[in-house]
């Protein structure tokens, strides 16, 4: 009797192991946070190099604290402020020190104005003498100190001023600014968006000087969205948005010298764009990145405040050139510099003449990020796929090109955060079987000191889930071979036909085929596998690190040569004895939707489904900096423009359809949506469409994702899958 009811409690321990570990996944959890990876919050390394401060927020007592740490022991050394010790503000979401660590500004009341840019509050906090002071009454942008903390130099509204700390007396440096006419100091939203900046204003190593960029947007042309709100009349959000073709801002370069409160220009000629301004390591000399509109002529010029204006770099291609955070300026004033110039991305040196001093890195793979130069060691410190192009490594070289090192030693991605001084970097590693770790290690050879974060609760959890593994590998398509990953059902019957469901984003320099952990639609990918699916992503000619020529084949082209590999693509797969090339489907977002519409509509003999989220469906609709970069003015390059928008070919529809976009989104407008839809509508194609009031280019907040990714589900379950029996493969015939 005792015997038989061990064996009974046995067989219901092993039937509840195997029914744990067949655990299905739902869009509930998903898009809870039930998959929520941790992590490290953003760390700003002290100039000593040998600790770092965190913002630490406590949501139980809403108290806020900048707190300092040991990069040895990870142990808190003190706290530097708390808002509980702060009577004018209950708690701050940012903070920033000045050069020599003496004073902090908090960032309060925080309002997002575009993707980058935010209107806020702002405090300077003295950490001497624990002394707080409001910057400014109004909400201000962009708020810097001087090199030695005496000064703030901020925007409000489109105009730049200068508060004294000591006196508190507030210097207007211009007075010309005026909402959707004349910005000062910030940039236009083309600029931001594009050019991936907000602050337009520099400091000088003296404090002497403020350079800044004015925009003039008087003539380029205005963009109205509807905001719906909650209110009886909807209201309109009005600004500028220069369309491909279409007027950009006039822009102009200036230099304030604050002892005489007299403004200079800074000739710099043709310029067209300048998505940089940095200044050396000479406190009167300024370096500018100026551009033309084609953005294919990159010049650096070097301005003395005297007013000499020199170049000393000139970097041309026949498509464009990338604009980067790259630049640093050496003691000598000798700078480094990255460029694809001999067909991949790699590091130089040049002298402050612009004289190149030599090539730091070489070879056929990518630079993909530049960590800095460390005068003491003399070393570069950088990462990129010399590993394999869906592989992140960390390494550091001489910068004379010699003695490289591997500092990372795990494969698949690794990114380094490195302590001032460089002599300690936290490494976040991350493959498609390892969620991200964090690890301190010793720049030097990159030994390890101690891990200070993992996920491996994470593990143990999914493992009670039916997942099944990303397999990597190539493909060859068009000539080329593709990176491409796929995911199978866990009870994977190769005596089976299953639908295929395509993922990708193809636009240009991007990377989807990656080797690092599951994003949020990773596990959606998992959940449509469970339900009888098979998920490939295949990353095509266009996208990113495997070199110039790969990736600037598509320029002028855009929808041409990554539309033709994701048909060709799935003509091959469909063509594999599991899947059922009757029923293949594709999706995307933004740059994927435009991807997506067209694959649907010129592949329509292939793709059964398509879904488009927020996209492009004629680069005539999207910004002059982005779209000219690829594609130059629809008024050089009309038939690239147009015989790869999709509003030309509508008749093309015979698959089912789902379009889905934001009324909200600044980027993508919903125009194209709108537009898409006229053009079907006029040649009488049926089709599934979702419109989010007052949703952006992300299309989230509150139930929004979990809404929008049911709806897609659904889409995929009826009209790709059997809609009696939606879950299972057909038996192959």
């Amino acid at each position: 009797m005792r015997r038989k009811f061990t064996l009974i409690l046995l067989f219901v321990g092993l039937f509840n192991f195997i029914a744990a570990q067949n655990q299905q996944l739902t869009l509930e959890e998903i898009w809870g946070g039930a998959f929520r990876t941790k992590g490290m919050d953003a760390l700003h390394s002290m100039r000593n190099g040998q600790q770092y401060t965190i913002l630490n927020y406590d949501s139980a007592t809403k108290i806020t604290t900048v707190d300092k740490y040991d990069y040895e022991t990870l142990e808190k050394v003190e706290t530097i402020v708390s808002s509980a010790d702060l009577d004018a503000i209950n708690h701050f979401s940012s903070y920033t020190f000045s050069e020599d660590e003496s004073k902090l500004i908090l960032a309060t009341e925080v309002e997002p104005i575009f993707r980058r840019s935010r209107l806020g509050k702002y405090y300077v906090y003295d950490i001497k003498s624990k002394q707080l002071d409001l910057i400014s009454e109004w909400k201000i942008q962009e708020p810097t100190f001087s090199p030695d903390a005496s000064k703030v130099a901020y925007v409000f509204e489109n105009n730049i001023y200068i508060k004294d700390l000591q006196s508190g007396e507030v210097t207007q440096v211009t007075t010309d600014g005026v909402k959707n006419k004349i910005i000062n100091g910030v940039t236009d939203w083309v600029y931001e968006e594009e050019f991936s900046f907000v602050r337009a204003f520099d400091w000088n190593k003296s404090g002497e000087y403020l350079a800044y960029i004015r925009f003039d947007e008087t003539n380029v042309p205005e963009f109205s969205m509807d905001v719906y709100g909650e209110t009886l009349y909807p209201t309109q959000h009005v600004f500028k948005y220069p369309k491909a073709g279409e007027e950009n801002s006039k822009v102009s370069l200036h230099t304030y010298n604050l002892e005489t409160s007299t403004t200079k220009t800074v000739d710099l000629k043709d310029a067209y764009y300048i998505p940089r301004i940095q200044w050396t390591e000479d406190e009167d000399v300024l370096s500018i990145q100026a551009i033309n509109r084609h953005q294919n002529d990159l010049k650096l010029y070097f301005h003395k405040i005297d007013g000499q204006t020199q170049m000393v770099l000139n970097e041309t291609d026949d498509a464009y050139v990338d604009i980067t955070d790259n630049l640093t300026f050496l003691a000598d004033n000798s700078f480094i510099w990255t460029s694809e110039k001999d067909g991949f991305n790699h590091i130089y040196h040049y002298d402050k003449n612009g004289k190149l001093v030599n090539q730091i890195t070489s070879g056929p793979w990518e630079v993909t990020s530049y960590y800095g130069y460390d005068k003491n060691s003399n070393r570069v410190f950088y990462q990129s796929v010399e590993n394999g192009s869906i592989n992140r490594d960390v390494y550091s070289i001489r910068l004379n090109g010699e003695d490289k090192t591997r500092l990372s030693n795990e494969t698949g991605t690794n990114r380094a955060t490195f302590s001032a001084d460089f002599s300690y970097f936290i490494n976040a590693f991350s493959s498609a079987t390892t969620p991200p770790k964090y690890t301190l290690n010793n720049s030097k050879n990159g030994k390890l000191i101690k891990e200070i974060v993992n996920n491996n609760d994470l593990l143990e959890k999914l493992a009670n889930y039916q997942l099944s593994p990303k397999e990597f590998s190539t493909i060859e398509v068009n000539g080329n071979s593709l990176n491409m990953w796929m995911i199978k059902p866990a009870d994977f019957d190769p005596n089976k036909e299953y639908p295929l469901f395509m993922s990708q984003y193809s636009g240009p320099g991007s990377q989807s085929v990656s080797n690092s952990w599951m994003g949020t639609n990773d596990y959606w990918y998992q959940m449509l596998a469970q339900n009888g699916y098979v998920i490939v992503c295949v990353d095509g000619r266009g996208t990113g690190f495997k070199g110039a020529e790969f990736k600037k084949v598509t320029y002028k082209e855009l929808g041409k040569y990554e539309v033709e590999d994701q048909i060709a693509a799935a003509r091959q797969l469909g063509q594999l004895p599991f899947i059922d090339h009757q029923r293949i489907g594709i999706w995307g977002w933004s740059y994927g939707g435009f991807m997506s519409t067209n694959c649907i509509l010129k592949g329509n003999d292939v793709f059964s489904l398509a879904i488009a989220v927020a996209p492009v469906t004629s680069w005539r609709f999207y910004d002059t900096v982005y779209t000219e970069r690829y594609m130059r003015t629809p008024q050089e390059n009309a038939s690239g423009y147009d015989d790869n928008s999709p509003l030309n070919y509508p008749e093309l529809l015979k698959g089912d359809y789902l379009l889905v976009h934001g009324t909200a989104d600044d980027n993508v407008h919903v125009q194209n949506a709108m537009r898409m839809a006229s053009a079907l509508i006029q040649a009488n194609k049926q089709f599934d469409w979702a419109i989010y009031p007052d949703k952006n280019h992300g299309i989230y907040g509150g139930a929004t994702r979990l809404q929008l990714y049911t709806k897609m589900t659904n889409f995929i379950y009826e009209n790709l899958g059997n809609k009696e029996n939606q879950n299972q493969p057909t038996t192959k015939k």
